[in-house]
């Protein structure tokens, strides 16, 4: 039996449908990714599993005490927690369990035959089991250091960002493992690097989920079945994002003709993704295997270790050559630039040139100042030292607060803002909704007030508005936020065509290795390392040397220990220990006698009163330090001993 099944469900609001007589189950171990455009009903099926949205049709059927928990776009906490409080707060019901099972443990010590106390004790071990819960307090520390919360423990979590919020919220669901865990964009405000632990996280702990996202590297590592809602319908596909791409194209080819656009974008990105990824895992597997190889005859040798990390370092800096053609118009000449926002140094001595027809991506963990790069280039921040020096040429700005719209126009104005109904993009002159309809916006919207929409319908707006100006180069921080599948892939088509230089701070690891020709990596250092690797095989390489440094440290103890032991072993045991060893067990047996005897006197008063108490402690003392020094002695020559014979 599945753990939910949805029968014949319906739902609409005032006059529009959402969802038609759809079909949709979970089982349990599967992981569901809900796609579709924004405002296709994703949120609406997800609400409806989750049970916070009522039906206007059809039947939710559930097993049995099934727990749901679903991730909020705007969580809730309570009054004055810390994050730790909040993160905590969640696993109350299983801490109450663990203490039971604890206290059941001893109670069951006295009474091993009580049934009631047996069945019970089983009861809580499985449900512990079931959330592997056994070691709470190990997993709320990894989660916490993974999200970056650790520097925030202690501090209200009304004092954090939404993005910071949003992690505390999902670090709290991860630890409770319900039995269906909804998650609805669940990589937004998070860097790669936590990503890369969510998604591991996820596969090893055997989540049944179900989840909205538009990581699309995401989707293929974790799905097991797609869900597309389309016209009010579900479309089941199996497997993740590029099993997507397949199945739908060759689900097309049977449609009408009417569907050759949507099909022409389908064979696009399937070309790309079989051209751009698998030919680079591909290409990897060589790799893959030596690393494989060399886990297994390799670990306590770490000459060869550092042997396979100088040949991947190679392959790093075969990409890291400037390809860049210096007869192109420079548009940046960055100078020995350093960037502190108030005590927190950003970036260190970073120098290098921006030219006319440069694709950069602007990559590293959340907070290491990439926006801040963004905003010194535009000039809006001083340098704390070193220069940037701007060429003649104009700038299109995309941010993340979309401060190039007006909540009070509506479309109509804001992109004829002296009347008409015609926009110039890139030399051609088109009807306002002509060009809109190319971001998935109907007629109907033109009227419709920019502050009416929503963030992910803002972010089109933004986005299309942009396209419509005339410059030289596009600034972009995070323009995939909050957009669906099918809008990103319009983003993708209008950068590759722009003729321009593009620089986009993104943490979208499928959108970046799509369009990006040179990545600026933010270190730890504070440094900017500059790649022109794809940015997943850039994380690949990294973890695989993070991975070999860590070997290599672990080969490299296990050798000292090696050679501290082949060096005792050319030590032996002097002549004077050897007498020794055969001596003092026998002294040490007779000093114990002695000992043993002095208790005994001081245990008779007729015994001690011939000695005097006072004469017959002294000489205890003076015994029992004799004692002491030869066990110690004799300890030692055996420890040396041990070790020679080891």
């Amino acid at each position: 039996m599945a753990l939910i099944d949805l029968q014949n469900i319906s739902k609409h609001y005032s006059a529009q449908k959402i969802l038609t007589e759809i079909n949709f189950h979970v089982d349990k171990g599967e992981r569901i990714v809900i796609i579709g455009k924004n405002g296709s009903g994703k949120s609406t099926l997800m609400k409806i599993v989750n049970g916070t949205l009522d039906q206007d049709a059809g039947e939710r059927i559930t097993k049995n005490d099934l727990e749901v928990k679903m991730l909020d776009q705007r969580p809730n906490f309570k009054e004055g927690h810390t994050v730790r409080e909040a993160v905590e707060d969640g696993l109350r019901e299983l801490n109450i369990a663990k203490n039971r099972y604890n206290e059941l443990s001893l109670l069951l010590a006295d009474d091993f035959e009580n049934k009631k106390l047996i069945d019970e004790h089983e009861n809580l071990s499985c449900y512990i089991e079931h959330h592997n819960a056994w070691n709470l307090d190990d997993k709320i520390e990894r989660i916490i250091q993974h999200f970056d919360l650790k520097q925030y423990e202690d501090k209200p979590i009304v004092l954090l960002s939404g993005g910071e919020q949003r992690r505390v919220a999902l670090a709290s669901l991860l630890l409770q493992k319900p039995d269906i865990l909804l998650l609805d964009e669940p990589t937004n405000h998070l860097d790669v690097y936590m990503v890369e632990f969510l998604e591991e996280l996820i596969l090893k702990e055997k989540f049944t989920l179900v989840f909205i996202s538009h990581d699309r590297y995401f989707i293929d590592r974790i799905a097991t079945k797609s869900i597309e809602v389309d016209e009010c319908t579900l479309k089941e596909y199996s497997g993740g994002y590029s099993d997507y791409l397949t199945q739908k194209a060759e689900y097309i080819r049977t449609l009408q003709k009417q569907h050759d656009n949507l099909l022409d974008n389908l064979k696009r990105e399937n070309a790309w993704y079989a051209r751009g990824v698998r030919a680079r895992l591909k290409r990897n597997e060589g790799r893959k295997e030596r690393l494989m190889n060399l886990r297994d005859d390799a670990k306590n040798n770490p000459a060869k270790i550092r042997k396979m990390s100088v040949e991947l370092q190679r392959e790093a800096k075969h990409f890291n050559r400037d390809k860049s053609i210096n007869k192109q118009k420079m548009l940046f000449e960055v100078e020995n630039l350093d960037l502190t926002l108030g005590n927190k140094e950003l970036l260190k001595d970073f120098t290098t040139r921006i030219l006319q027809k440069d694709v950069i991506a602007i990559v590293g963990p959340n907070g290491s100042g990439k926006s801040t790069l963004l905003k010194a280039l535009l000039g809006r921040l001083e340098p704390t030292r070193g220069k940037i020096k701007q060429g003649e040429f104009k700038i299109g700005y995309f941010d993340q607060h979309r401060e190039m719209l007006d909540d009070d126009k509506n479309l109509m104005e804001t992109f004829c803002p002296h009347g008409g109904d015609r926009v110039s993009v890139r030399g051609k002159d088109l009807h306002v909704y002509g060009y809109l309809k190319n971001f998935l916006f109907p007629r109907e919207f033109l009227e419709k007030k920019v502050g009416v929409l929503s963030g992910g319908e803002k972010n089109r707006i933004a986005l299309a508005l942009l396209f419509t100006k005339n410059v030289d180069i596009l600034i972009l921080d995070e323009p995939t936020n909050d957009l669906d599948i099918p809008t990103i892939n319009i983003l993708e088509e209008q950068l590759t065509n722009f003729p321009g230089a593009v620089i986009i701070v993104s943490h979208d690891r499928y959108f970046v290795d799509k369009i990006a020709k040179k990545l600026f990596i933010f270190k730890k250092d504070k440094h900017i390392e500059e790649s022109h690797q794809q940015y997943s095989e850039y994380l690949e390489l990294e973890k695989e040397l993070q991975e070999l440094d860590e070997m290599e440290a672990a080969a490299s103890v296990k050798e000292e220990k090696v050679e501290v032991r082949e060096k005792v072993k050319t030590i032996k045991l002097t002549f004077k220990e050897k007498i020794a060893l055969e001596k003092l067990p026998l002294e040490i047996e007779e000093l114990e006698l002695q000992i043993q005897e002095k208790n005994k006197c001081l245990g008779n008063p007729k015994c001690y009163e011939d000695i005097g108490i006072s004469q017959l402690a002294s000489e205890l003392g003076k015994i029992e330090e004799i004692y002491e020094q030869k066990v110690e002695e004799l300890l030692t020559i055996q420890e040396k001993e041990e070790t020679i014979n080891s």
